[in-house]
């Protein structure tokens, strides 16, 4: 009897044992799996799921920088030329902005080639020095005056301009200088910024080139547009970039509302998945719009010209905020509160020739009649997308 207990004693024991054995392990398992499945949660969670990341940027555009000699006389300084005055009244609002474009209508080949007129440009440097002094840094260069003088050069028009917007780029992280190149390879060069975590691209093309050719097995000194290029050139950007960009100098000049060709164009390149088509060439303002989820602006008219008729003094300055949104590993581009302002080109004031201002600093002395012009050519801007938000006067 004595033994059959001392038995049953030792089994529990036994037993005992045997399950706080198995209760430790049990309990170091689920505490190291809970450990490990905290540790990989929290991780996974503050990385990759749950962390929704915003970028922005603000951007404005202004059209044609078409220097006639009326102009650089005005900022003559002895043998040289600085614009900067031009600028008195527009530096303050375009240093507002992250990226702001420009189109240099005639080229910069520099007063050593000589500067010309009208109906074949050149123009000095300082140009760029003033545009980019203000703060510009997107420069479209394919338009139709890209080639002029280039035979009477020997190419060193387009030359010199490339060379002088190279130049700039090296010092500028910012600047993008597109649409005309001194080689295939700088052609195809594939030249991407990032800024506030958004990288961005601007192509630039023209229709056309005044009757010029462009030379024989040097199709790269002008970006001129056609589908299979375009397409080609669209491709190999987009998938490396958040925001691409694409200047054209497109339809007839001296008219308030887009051709078919530039709807055309327009549609081609949504469907493409551009995000802003820039247009400029009509020397007038005209509508803005979306298609689908790409901005167009039809023409931005003139920025600075000594044109005559009050409708090529005027243009306009659109902007519109960019914002990036990163969330579950997926990416979107949004472009909002699109909005535009008009500009003025005062060929004689009390502050200088060819100073252009902001509608908002005019008055009937400067240019009569202007709150009417405001309210007329908003209608321009805004016949597509009632939604477009002038700034007012």
């Amino acid at each position: 009897m004595k033994k059959r207990k001392k038995i049953r004693k030792k089994m529990l024991r036994v037993s005992i044992i045997v399950l706080l054995c198995t209760l430790s392990a049990i309990a170091g398992f689920y505490f190291q799996r809970k450990k490990y499945f905290v540790n990989e949660y929290v991780e996974v969670d503050y990385k990759t799921v749950d962390t929704k990341v915003v970028d922005k940027l603000s951007m404005v555009m202004v059209g044609d920088a078409l220097i006639h000699d009326a102009v650089y006389y005005a900022y003559q300084k002895g043998n040289n030329y600085d614009f900067t005055g031009m600028f008195k009244y527009i530096k303050p609002v375009v240093q507002e902005y992250d990226l702001a474009y420009y189109n240099q209508e005639t080229i910069l080949g520099g007063k050593e080639l000589g500067l010309s007129n009208y109906p074949q440009f050149n123009s000095p440097y300082e140009v760029g020095d003033g545009f980019l002094d203000a703060g510009f840094n997107l420069v479209s260069m394919a338009t139709n005056h890209t080639l002029d003088k280039y035979y009477w050069t020997g190419g060193k028009t387009t030359i010199n301009s490339r060379n002088y917007w190279n130049a700039q780029m090296e010092k500028n992280e910012d600047l993008i200088a597109a649409g005309s190149y001194n080689s295939k390879e700088e052609q195809e060069e594939i030249i991407i910024r990032e800024k506030n975590n958004i990288k961005y691209a601007l192509l630039s093309y023209t229709i056309h080139t005044n009757g010029l050719s462009v030379p024989s097995g040097k199709d790269y000194v002008v970006n001129i547009y056609n589908k299979d290029r375009v397409k080609k050139d669209i491709e190999k950007y987009r998938d490396k970039v958040d925001l691409l960009m694409v200047a054209m100098h497109w339809g007839e000049e001296y008219i308030h509302y887009p051709v078919t060709q530039q709807k055309e164009i327009a549609k081609y390149l949504a469907s493409l998945n551009v995000d802003i088509i820039i247009g400029c060439h009509s020397h007038s303002v005209q509508p803005i719009q979306f298609i689908g989820k790409t901005l167009v602006i039809y023409s931005l008219g003139n920025f600075v010209s000594s044109q005559i008729d009050t409708d090529q003094l005027i243009g306009l300055m659109a902007d519109v905020d960019i914002t990036k949104t990163t969330y579950h590993g997926k990416t979107t581009l949004e472009l909002s509160n699109v909005g535009a302002d008009l500009l003025y080109t005062n060929k004689s004031s009390t502050y200088g020739r060819f100073v252009v201002y902001p509608f908002s600093k005019l008055n009937n002395n400067i240019l009569y009649n202007y709150k009417g012009l405001y309210s007329q050519y908003s209608n321009y801007v805004k016949a597509y997308d009632k939604n477009i938000k002038m700034k007012g006067v």
